[in-house]
């Protein structure tokens, strides 16, 4: 069964709670300054021309990099989620309370909020939004962002929310930074490849343009619950407690 755990006010407010939250604003306004950044990059270098497959790699392998650090700096501080999508999954197979999560959830748009702000200043061009492809149905997007999204939150269980990772946990972060990159490579010409509510929801508050974003937050958060739901309860919840007369090593 699903293990979701509501928690406390008292432990989502103790001093290890408020710096996970001021870690998860740092590592996501990294992350989202670099990535909508790189976007940003392209349109004014190509003079605002269609994005081509040159373009794609670019910014693809930025957001996959960007990630990487962005894990990287918070893993041992929040866990690294950057991703109310991920937050939410892990929520549902009882990593964090819905309360902390909700605060994460704060702080994480918030760092996108702040990261689009600056960009707009410093670039003093508008901030590119995730928007669903000419001729593709809303639905269509939405599965989309559900599908790479419930992959993104799939290997977060399998490298790094695991308790029986091992050594694999040390390359989680390049893990996921790289589940990011091939997804948008495959999402980003149709649905703009998301996969974190965040990341969409910045650039369209500092914009002003919310067309279509109900897909970021639908799509990634389904997405995230159906990797919750299967690798934390249907895997991790099924592992049996180790005999207490076994050593492993």
């Amino acid at each position: 069964m699903v293990k979701i755990a509501f928690g406390t006010f008292d432990d989502s407010f103790s001093v290890a709670s408020l710096k996970a939250y001021l870690s998860e604003f740092i590592a996501t306004l990294i992350f989202v300054f670099a990535g909508v950044g790189s976007a940003i990059a392209y349109n004014d270098i190509t003079s605002d021309a269609a994005l081509d497959p040159a373009g794609l790699v670019a910014v693809a392998i930025a957001h996959a990099f960007a990630l990487f650090v962005g894990v990287s700096i918070a893993a041992n501080i929040s866990g690294g989620h950057l991703n109310p999508a991920v937050t939410f999954g892990l929520a549902i197979g009882g990593n964090i309370t819905i309360i902390t999560g909700l605060f994460y959830w704060i702080a994480q748009l918030l760092g996108s909020i702040v990261a689009s702000l600056l960009l707009n200043y410093v670039t003093s061009k508008s901030v590119p939004t995730h928007g669903v492809a000419a001729g593709l149905s809303p639905i269509a997007g939405l599965v989309f962002e559900i599908i790479v999204t419930f992959g993104l939150v799939y290997t977060v269980y399998a490298t790094a929310a695991d308790p029986k990772k091992g050594s694999l946990g040390t390359i989680a972060p390049i893990a996921i930074g790289f589940i990011v990159g091939a997804n948008i490579l495959v999402a980003g010409p149709f649905s703009g490849g998301s996969m974190n509510p965040a990341r969409s929801f910045g650039p369209a508050v500092v914009s002003g343009n919310f067309a279509d974003n109900w897909i970021y937050w639908v799509g990634p958060l389904i997405g995230g619950g159906l990797a919750g739901l299967i690798y934390g309860d249907i895997f991790i919840g099924s592992y049996a407690p180790a005999p207490a007369s076994e050593t492993y090593p």
